[in-house]
């Protein structure tokens, strides 16, 4: 209903402003996806650092292989995510949040131990589960089609991670 109520206060501004109404539906419509731009995008930037830590920290070969595939694959995302929020006028963030600067912290925190790995797996499935989450809601009830079709695309990349992640730690500690 909200979003219903932007629409119509959007094209009622668009008409008064000389605006054609369905490109003031596009700003409302991209306006309603800028958060799940702005979410996805601290993402990518704390599995940039989440990935460089691993090559720093970790101890075991899965672990830093892992982290320098969110690198690889999350700078990637990130350049998509980065065009189509400056086509959409969407400012985005310039760190991860602070939730993830305190994950990340946690995980530092233990460089050097040999509790890291585990660590740093743990936290890294809990943040792929969360991003699967964010993106599945945004393809279920996004309103941009460009925004929606960019979580489709980076779904299967997240999942990916998710799975090699998982793979790890059944290697780390095995049942």
């Amino acid at each position: 209903m909200i979003a219903v109520r932007r629409i119509a206060a959007a094209a009622a501004l668009a008409a008064l402003a000389g605006i054609s109404a369905p490109s003031a539906f596009a700003a409302a419509r991209a306006a309603d996806d800028a958060p799940f731009l702005k979410a996805i995008h601290q993402g990518n930037l704390a599995e940039i650092q989440a990935g460089e830590n691993a090559g720093k920290d970790a101890r075991a070969t899965c672990v830093k292989t892992v982290g320098a595939t969110l690198v690889r694959d999350h700078k990637k995302l990130d350049v998509g995510v980065k065009a189509l929020a400056g086509k959409l006028g969407v400012t985005l963030p310039t760190s991860p949040s602070t939730a993830q600067k305190q994950a990340l912290a946690a995980v530092q925190a233990k460089a050097g131990t040999s509790g890291y790995d585990n660590a740093w797996l743990t936290t890294e499935d809990k943040g792929h589960v969360d991003t699967l989450k964010l993106i599945d809601q945004e393809i279920a009830t996004g309103g941009n089609s460009e925004v929606k079709a960019a979580a489709k695309g980076a779904r299967p990349v997240v999942a990916e991670h998710l799975k090699l992640i998982r793979d790890c730690k059944a290697e780390l500690n095995p049942s």
